[in-house]
């Protein structure tokens, strides 16, 4: 049964081809609820629950990641009587991944939303919890918190669990610290993606042959951490459709705003003098890989960790080189910042009580959450003396048979995972500031429901994937291309779409 599970999981994944501080959330219950028992079956049958989850990391091969497997499995077999199925699927490919193979009917019972919470919910590919959250989750319901769990309602209905980590993201520029050692850059006067600009020219002067500015995904480099005040509205970031600008309730086109057309001149003069990776709209390196080969001076990211931690985490994927990181903008937080990365029960599940009790674990236990991010102790990594973890000797993230360290952020509950790297006591409180201390948008907990709009969205997705990386990464003429990216996205129903969303939001304010 095993290796049959595990041939057609492979057979899915082929078809469909930051650092953590070391520490415990107080108000944590580690192993609450239904996860305290031992659960025995007498028969030696347990529900096959597929986790699907995105890493940034190499895809191990199926033995290594048979290991990492079977050392949940002795957890999960005993405390929720399920068998888990790990299915690791490379960021860039994630979501369209995702999409068609729960569209197909392929076994997968646990997924993250990566920001397309709103889509799945419309599309009914995600299980109503709400009855179930107290029965097979406790543990996580109480780590995460009734307040966090509202971004992950629609229409009253939870249909997911975020997950529990530093949620307030600052823009930074990640960089070489040793070019710009010598250099002499002072970073103190690096405050704006603005300010970036006299650092690449400098970066580009000094080593002709190095390119300043990596992407920091495909068809992103960086700009759209740097927007400011502005709520997505449930959105990807990355294909914002009607949005919030600071304290103003109504849905605006940031496409034909000033900051939009600023920002995409901005970083055409970038590739115009070679200050910025070319063939950043359609790469498919993601940025630690670029910065590994040593062609490259830094790029653009949010992060939720302080600088100091920021970098040292960044380093562990950057085999030879001291990062350095420099914050250029402050957080600012909304419900998709919340349900941005939101764990849901896929709607066809054959187990979603026990997927629902598995989702629970990484939560509340240390072991799993562990296994599932840094694989199995000794091999994969090892523990120091001060109880952080760093790669066996000679090994990066690279070349270890399994991590997926990078993906930190994205799963489960942070606080209970190791840390790699330096530790930096003053970081979690840092971390807590930050979640607090924040400026929120002022339509927090509002969920948008894009099931009237449907067609249009897919019109007008098709038209930000011809036009927005592009623009965003400098390829494309802003002069030119931002007006007929307009009309297109108007030609395709998109106007449709923000008088729904400010139909919806309106709404929901006279509820409030």
């Amino acid at each position: 049964m095993k290796n049959v599970k595990r041939i057609l999981a492979l057979v899915l994944t082929a078809a469909m081809a930051f650092t953590a501080v070391a520490c415990s959330d107080p108000t944590a219950q580690p192993d609450a609820g239904s996860t305290d028992a031992a659960v025995s079956k007498e028969d030696g049958s347990y529900d096959q629950v597929t986790y699907a989850y995105c890493t940034f990391n190499n895809i191990p091969t199926e033995e290594d990641l048979d290991e990492v497997e079977e050392a949940i499995n002795k957890i999960t077999r005993e405390k929720i009587g399920a068998e888990i199925t790990l299915m690791p699927i490379q960021i860039f490919e994630y979501s369209s991944k995702i999409n068609l193979a729960l569209q197909g009917g392929e076994k997968i019972d646990i997924f993250e939303s990566l920001g397309d919470f709103g889509s799945y919910v419309s599309t009914d590919m995600c299980y109503d919890i709400t009855d179930m959250i107290d029965t097979y989750a406790p543990g996580a319901k109480e780590i995460v918190g009734d307040s966090w769990l509202e971004a992950c309602k629609s229409n009253g209905v939870l249909y997911g669990i975020p997950t529990m980590k530093p949620i307030a993201l600052t823009p930074m520029l990640i960089y070489r610290q040793d070019i710009a050692d010598e250099l002499n850059i002072d970073m103190s006067k690096v405050n704006s993606i603005e300010d970036v600009t006299s650092v690449l020219e400098t970066v580009k002067a000094g080593h002709p042959d190095m390119i300043p500015l990596a992407a920091v995904q495909t068809g992103e480099i960086g700009l759209s951490t740097n927007y400011g005040e502005v709520d997505f509205l449930n959105d990807d970031r990355y294909k914002p459709i009607g949005v919030l600008m600071c304290d103003d309730l109504t849905v605006t086109d940031l496409y034909g705003t000033d900051r939009f057309k600023d920002l995409c001149k901005l970083v055409r003069g970038w590739y115009n003098n070679g200050l910025v990776m070319q063939d950043a709209a359609t790469t498919n390196s993601a940025a630690a890989e670029t910065m590994s080969s040593g062609n490259y001076f830094g790029y653009l990211a949010a992060y939720s960790y302080p600088e100091e931690d920021t970098a040292v985490s960044l380093e562990a994927q950057v085999a030879g080189y001291d990062l350095g990181a420099k914050i250029i903008g402050d957080a600012y937080l909304s419900t998709s910042d919340i349900n941005a990365i939101t764990f849901m029960i896929a709607s066809t599940t054959d187990v979603p009580e026990a997927a629902l009790k598995f989702l629970d674990l990484t939560y509340t236990d240390p072991e799993v959450i562990n296994l599932l991010i840094y694989g199995i102790e000794g091999r994969d990594y090892v523990k120091n003396a001060d109880g952080s973890v760093s790669y066996p000797e000679g090994q990066d993230a690279a070349t270890v048979p399994y991590t997926a360290q990078l993906s930190c952020g994205t799963l489960g509950n942070f606080f209970n995972m190791y840390q790699m790297g330096v530790a930096n006591p003053d970081s979690l409180q840092w971390e807590l500031d930050q979640n607090k201390n924040a400026k929120t948008s002022p339509a927090m907990g509002f969920t948008f429901d894009s099931s009237n709009v449907k067609t249009q969205y897919t019109a007008v997705l098709n038209v930000i994937s011809q036009y927005l990386p592009g623009l965003i990464c400098g390829s494309l003429d802003p002069d030119t291309e931002i007006d007929k990216f307009i009309q297109a996205l108007n030609d395709a129903g998109y106007q449709d779409i923000l008088n729904e969303k400010q139909a919806q939001l309106d709404a929901w304010k006279a509820s409030k």
